[in-house]
């Protein structure tokens, strides 16, 4: 079989410890928390991202999924057929990185929540994904009620009502609710087959200019490597339109900032040598799924997601950067409780698109808020924006808005 896309991007939702790494893992056969600091914390704190195939086997009464699989062959030792690739998102569930969710959040076109059975429903920041769904305007949910192994059933089922209560009356309340056990790949097969149903193929618009979200950025390069082997810096993210190609030159917003009072962002222009989706090969990246650009930059510039909230492309045609916002926002209610008003002098997190930075509140005026941002961003007028505050000592959602003006230091 030649090589096939992944059409779409399902990300990880639900409350720390819940067990959304665990779930990935069962699925795809790949553990996703691979920094140090994540495995040392068991937490997961940047974006990780894979992709699995749904596969159909003889005998089978849901798809399996590579987690399933044994070792590449279905479990009678004939060859799988594969139906489709999806790339999955694990986001972090600590509150006080919910913009890391944010920010990967801003490409998805699905969601699949993780609940922990042996924990009441809503957990916090169970809540606070839902909530950042719901602004970016995923629709597409599949709950995977976990450790059903660790209770007993009058608990799963006690779980399983009180989920049900908390998505009742939202976009959501029909999501299919699966019980599971990640630990042991119990269900796993049934919550493929519902990943598959909820997860909507994306058309790749090939004809635009090509725009790529930028979610991670890495150096490849182990440490000692010859300067004359040095490989160039890789850009991890997804296409948002176009298609990129083997050879290509694009364009990186906002780029370096240099000391140039009318102009303090330099894009970087580079030249794309290799294009990867899982660890596979290929001549061009689309929309639908989660690719790595290999690159001629110099790794020192793509190290430790240093270019993470950049966006890629056709030279000429991406976004302005910005360094100043006006946003036309709105409270977000909080469990029925009404945040207090943003204040003139306060240090928020704003994300929009995959960039998450600091910022300070410069003035309120009625439903529009001016932040200064201490790191540009790109975006366009009419994207939505997430603003995270510290609320009682708590990094919490608080608003949402649409991105007005501002002052932006390069069209």
């Amino acid at each position: 079989m030649g090589f096939v896309y992944p059409d779409g991007i399902i990300s990880t939702a639900g409350h720390v410890d819940a067990g959304k790494t665990s779930v990935v893992y069962a699925l795809s056969g790949v553990w996703v928390a691979r920094h140090s600091d994540e495995v040392k914390k068991a937490m997961t704190i940047k974006l990780g991202y894979t992709q699995i195939g749904i596969y159909d086997c003889p005998g089978s009464e849901y798809p399996l999924t590579d987690g399933l699989l044994d070792k590449g062959k279905c479990p009678d030792g004939s060859e799988p057929k594969l139906r489709r690739k999806i790339s999955i998102l694990d986001v972090p569930g600590h509150e006080v990185l919910i913009a890391t969710m944010v920010s990967g959040a801003a490409a998805v076109d699905a969601a699949l929540m993780v609940i922990d059975a042996t924990m009441s429903v809503p957990q916090p920041q169970t809540a606070e994904h839902f909530a950042v769904l719901d602004i970016i305007g995923v629709r597409n949910m599949v709950v995977a009620q976990n450790k059903v192994d660790l209770v007993p059933k009058e608990k799963a089922l006690e779980n399983y009502g009180q989920i049900k209560k908390f998505l009742g009356g939202t976009w959501a309340e029909r999501s299919p609710v699966v019980p599971v056990s990640a630990l042991h790949k119990v269900n796993i097969d049934a919550l493929a087959m519902y990943i598959e149903r909820i997860t909507p193929k994306r058309e790749a618009d090939l004809s635009k200019p090509a725009r790529m979200s930028v979610l991670r950025s890495f150096n490849v390069n182990p440490p000692g490597t010859p300067v004359e082997k040095l490989r160039g810096g890789v850009l991890g993210g997804t296409l948002l339109q176009g298609a990129v190609r083997l050879g290509d030159e694009i364009e990186i917003r906002p780029g370096l900032k240099v000391d140039k009072p009318n102009a303090p962002y330099q894009p970087l222009l580079t030249k794309v040598v290799g294009i990867e989706y899982g660890g596979e090969k290929a001549e061009e990246a689309r929309p639908g799924g989660l690719v790595g650009l290999m690159t001629t930059l110099d790794p020192a510039l793509t190290k430790a997601d240093a270019l993470a909230g950049s966006v890629a492309g056709k030279p000429g045609t991406l976004p302005p950067v910005w360094t100043v916002l006006e946003l036309e926002v709105k409270e977000l209610p909080r469990h029925g409780e009404r945040p207090e008003p943003l204040k003139q002098g306060e240090t928020v997190l704003v994300s929009i698109g995959s960039a998450t930075v600091f910022g300070v509140v410069q003035s309120v005026r009625k439903d529009v808020a001016t932040i200064a941002l201490r790191k540009a961003v790109v975006a366009e007028q009419g994207d939505k924006a997430v603003i995270t505050r510290q609320i009682k000592n708590r990094w919490l959602v608080s608003n949402y808005g649409v991105l007005k003006g501002g002052k932006a230091v390069l069209d």
